[in-house]
């Protein structure tokens, strides 16, 4: 009988974009049970913005990893070569920006289905603010200015995403209100500096790289209010380097 592989998803609070420790990127690795992992950056959300994917490079390129990245402003792949790109990753890691443009995008050019197959192939997705929204049947952004709920994502993950909970104005309250409202699914926030393994569409693994940063289920309460729940997430901290003896 043949195995079934695991659907595995992260949501990521962090990470080389916007982190010095590299503790979020170095726990992603870290899922993937090979001794190099093949990681694609999409930074699609972006605009292919040069300096993100520089980044992304100048990060990975030192961990053992074998780092490639998706362009489809500057696309150089037919279809069928896009395919076999996209199926031969372990990790496919997508970077933050807008979340609308990089839905309508991915599905321009067939990504979204491609994504899909890798998932179901067991290949790891995971993401950053916009690069975490896309997993989710909707999702809190600011594609079009104010924040604002998108009943709109791969689906991937049931429910919704809000990234940036704890860090930018407005946030908290305004995914709170779309929840309450129903205009979007209960769902998962999540704070600056928190990782969120899912697997098969069930909880796995929640970790912070700070002990104040948690991961939060939002749902719908009673008489047009929410319920939030912090979730317990584990503490990743960088191994201590050994000291040397005078």
């Amino acid at each position: 009988m043949a195995v079934v592989p695991e659907r595995r998803l992260a949501l990521l609070g962090g990470g080389f974009s916007t982190d010095d420790d590299g503790l979020l990127d170095d726990w992603v690795l870290d899922q993937v049970p090979v001794p190099r992992p093949r990681v694609c950056f999409v930074p699609t959300a972006s605009g292919d913005a040069p300096a993100y994917i520089e980044k992304f490079l100048g990060a990975f390129r030192s961990r053992s990893c074998e780092a490639g990245v998706l362009q489809l402003f500057r696309r150089e792949l037919d279809d069928q070569a896009l395919r076999t790109f996209l199926l031969s990753q372990d990790v496919i890691y997508v970077g933050g920006g807008n979340t609308a443009n990089l839905l309508a995008v991915w599905r321009a050019h067939g990504v979204d289905r491609l994504l899909r197959e890798a998932f179901d192939r067991g290949t790891l997705l995971c993401g950053i603010s916009a690069g975490a929204n896309c997993w989710a049947e909707g999702s809190h952004t600011d594609s079009f200015g104010p924040l604002t709920h998108l009943s709109d994502g791969l689906g991937l993950l049931s429910g919704s995403v809000c990234p940036h909970y704890d860090s930018e104005p407005g946030r908290r309250s305004s995914y709170q209100a779309a929840v309450a409202n129903r205009a979007l699914p209960a769902g998962w926030a999540v704070d600056d500096g928190v990782g969120a393994l899912f697997t098969d569409g069930l909880p796995a693994d929640f970790v912070t790289r700070t002990p104040r940063a948690c991961l939060y289920r939002v749902e719908p309460g009673e008489n047009g209010g929410v319920k939030e729940q912090a979730m317990k997430c584990r503490l990743i901290v960088a191994p201590q380097q050994p000291t040397s003896r005078a």
